[in-house]
């Protein structure tokens, strides 16, 4: 039987770093209260004319250096973003020209935070059904551009990056082998509201009132987002376990979406995981959305905190609300 495993990491973040202090001078907060409620640190935002698309392509790169292919080996490029380019055409299109890669499937999918496993999960169901044999899945994300720099629910959090991974077809038999074992997707529409933004679609078109209302800046529920975060992950990850038999004590390390310290403290603890199973790097670069998974996924391999046959236990939630899970031998 077929199955999908990845070959190869990559990640990328701009050269600005926007510490505490810049953050906390508009939001009249000490430096040090935003390292209490949040865990960051640092983050990275783009410079002026930088792009999603900009990130994607060197983490793509990178994912593909590190599976030893060239890019224009692959065939197909998924992009998981909630910042494209533009409205359209899509930024996977923008980086397939970028990367060399002629002619083959490229496209975009939106599940917010959650979104780089929804597009993981694509990427094995088609190598699994033999319509594909190689995929890059980026997730790119540009959060600086739609702060509100005076909200303190956002402003503290968000940072700019973009991660990615090279999955391959791999057609071991053995049970034991290497490769993505399950992702499980979820979605609940009726907490639409709890991250948004609210002008700029079909629904809200931009005007000058939408404008002068910041309703293009993202806005978040934060209580009601940090419970959620927690019930539905520990819920949806106990579930992937008891599915495959396994326990929370079976996992080498887990890699989450780096949305808040707290919420990873709180689903560590609930989870009885111990403190150096879960690897963070949200103290560097903030919470990046989609990409946030990626880049800790491509710092923990960098980092040799993922060796062969590690099981590797992965987790998001965002907007949507979506949340999903993934195991991964690795």
């Amino acid at each position: 039987m077929k199955r999908s495993r990845i070959v190869g990491t990559g990640s990328y973040v701009p050269s600005r770093v926007v510490g505490n202090e810049e953050v906390a001078a508009t939001l009249e907060l000490d430096p040090d209260q935003i390292v209490a409620l949040t865990g960051i640190r640092t983050r990275h935002w783009v410079e002026p004319g930088q792009a999603s698309s900009d990130l994607a392509v060197v983490a793509g790169q990178r994912a593909c250096e590190a599976a030893g292919l060239a890019p224009k080996s692959v065939e197909a490029i998924l992009v998981s973003t909630t910042s494209p380019d533009s409205a359209f055409p899509s930024t996977a299109c923008h980086v397939q020209r970028a990367l060399g890669a002629d002619s083959i499937m490229a496209f975009d999918l939106s599940a917010s935070c959650s979104g780089f496993l929804y597009g993981l999960s694509t990427a094995d169901v088609m190598i699994r059904s033999g319509h594909i044999r190689s995929c890059l899945v980026i997730a790119a994300e540009v959060k600086s551009q739609s702060l509100n720099v005076a909200d303190k629910e956002t402003a503290m959090l968000f940072g700019d990056g973009a991660g990615a991974v090279v999955v391959v077809q791999d057609d071991s038999v053995r049970p034991d082998a290497s490769g993505i074992l399950g992702v499980r997707l979820y979605a609940d529409g009726s907490g639409h509201g709890l991250i948004t933004i609210p002008a700029g679609g079909s629904r809200n078109p931009t005007r000058v009132e939408t404008i002068r209302a910041n309703e293009h800046m993202l806005r978040l529920r934060g209580s009601a987002v940090f419970r959620s975060a927690v019930r539905h992950l520990e819920q949806a990850v106990g579930d992937l376990l008891k599915e495959f038999g396994l326990e929370a004590g079976d996992l080498t390390r887990v890699i989450a979406h780096q949305a808040n310290a707290r919420i990873l403290e709180q689903l560590r603890r609930r989870l009885g995981l111990s403190s150096d199973v879960l690897y963070s790097v949200i103290d560097r670069y903030g919470n990046t959305s989609s990409a946030s998974l990626p880049i800790a996924l491509d710092h923990a391999v960098r980092a040799q905190r993922v060796a062969a046959g590690d099981l590797v236990l992965l987790g998001a939630f965002g907007g949507g609300l979506t949340w999903a899970t993934g195991l991964v031998r690795w």
